[in-house]
């Protein structure tokens, strides 16, 4: 019998757990009604859609009024970016300031930002990805309208020192937001301890289905909606709700909460025995972002002399799903901008995987992998003749 498959995809995203999937079935069926509609139906609706906000906002330590639904992650950063910075800029106050190493979502919205008369800063990170904190605070000029610095990176897991930059924007003038969805579940999130104006999360990198997240907007934050038409969630957010989403979105996150440091100490057990595994049996491999203080689930590796698409589709044939530090362009492989703006050269940054753990991650997937993987460089080491 051929092994099991190991998912090593975590951080792109995760399977529905089985609470969300039952906390989401009645409103599939008999409690199909709109939240808008004023009848039975719809107030059944309206009070499942407005409880799943108020459990939601108690794991962020906000208030229910505060959450905004959105189908996902990049919504939620696009809502965040252009909405606060288009309500909130003037002439004199229109630059954002960001980071090389924000999700594609986050540079998209500040470039737009920029074609509409806004002015692009970025803040220099170390070889590790951590943000240069006295380089941002000296960037913190009257004419800053937004900052927007992720808490988590998707790529080489790099906690960001959210908990210091957020007040020297608000001590600026500026608004402050960070795009938290590799970070809800993994590192303590609380609104009322911590000033950031606008957080996002998605639903499925926790157990949730894709399609939904959410964008924490601090009362007295002003943003302009991306959509317009209806009334709903106070017209920052026009539209008919997913109610059945929301509540599997809100059940999802206080498993998360709840679990979180049980798991985070699981997870980061297994993924630091797979790394000492890994570098133990490659000595010339490359772990990004290790000097640094991590989130747990995320492993990115590079191995000089091999090309990551190919290591890529060995694993999958070998039953190992991972993925690259690489992006696919128009037809070719161009390094990941996240390893190009720590100083990762081409061609290392090239070679890099990323294994992200999680739910389904086991002790014996991890022994395996730590097998595996070696082998697998070896064989494509000597197929092109290098070692």
């Amino acid at each position: 019998m051929p092994a099991a498959p190991i998912y090593l995809d975590h951080a792109a995203t995760t399977p529905v757990r089985a609470e969300v999937l039952q906390a989401m079935l009645p409103y599939f069926g008999a409690s199909f009604g709109n939240a808008s509609s004023t009848h039975r139906w719809g107030r059944e609706a309206r009070a499942a859609l407005e409880e799943a906000r108020e459990r939601i906002a108690r794991c962020l330590g906000a208030r229910a009024e505060e959450i905004v639904f959105t189908s996902g992650g990049t919504e939620s950063d696009n809502l965040a970016i252009l909405g606060a910075w288009r309500a909130h800029r003037t002439p004199e106050r229109k630059a954002i300031v960001t980071t090389p190493i924000e999700h594609k979502a986050v540079l998209g919205a500040v470039h737009q930002a920029v074609r509409e008369g806004g002015t692009e800063r970025n803040v220099p990170v170390d070889a590790h990805g951590v943000v240069d904190v006295a380089a941002f605070e000296a960037l913190m000029t009257p004419d800053v309208a937004l900052c927007t610095v992720m808490w988590v990176n998707n790529e080489i897991g790099t906690i960001q020192p959210i908990e210091r930059i957020a007040p020297m924007a608000k001590g600026a003038g500026a608004l402050f937001h960070t795009d938290a969805v590799q970070a809800f579940g993994k590192v303590s999130i609380d609104a009322s301890r911590v000033p950031f104006d606008i957080l996002t999360i998605s639903g499925h990198k926790i157990g949730a289905p894709k399609g939904i997240g959410a964008a924490y907007v601090r009362r007295g934050t002003n943003i302009e909606p991306l959509f317009h038409g209806g009334a709903q969630d106070r017209g920052r957010r026009p539209g008919t709700e997913n109610v059945a989403m929301a509540v599997g979105f809100a059940r999802a996150c206080e498993l998360a909460t709840e679990e979180r440091d049980d798991d985070c100490s699981r997870v980061e057990r297994l993924r630091d025995r797979l790394e000492e595994a890994l570098l133990g049996r490659i000595p010339d491999a490359v772990v990004h972002g290790r000097g640094a203080k991590r989130a747990p689930h995320i492993l990115n590796i590079s191995v000089p002399g091999v090309d990551s698409e190919s290591m890529l589709m060995a694993l999958d044939l070998a039953g190992v799903a991972c993925s690259s530090g690489s992006a696919c362009q128009s037809g070719s492989v161009t390094p990941s901008h996240v390893l190009t703006a720590i100083g990762v050269k081409p061609d290392l940054a090239s070679s890099a995987v990323r294994m992200s753990l999680g739910c389904l991650t086991t002790d014996d997937c991890v022994a395996r992998v730590a097998d595996l993987f070696p082998a697998l460089i070896d064989k494509a080491r000597r197929l092109s003749g290098v070692g």
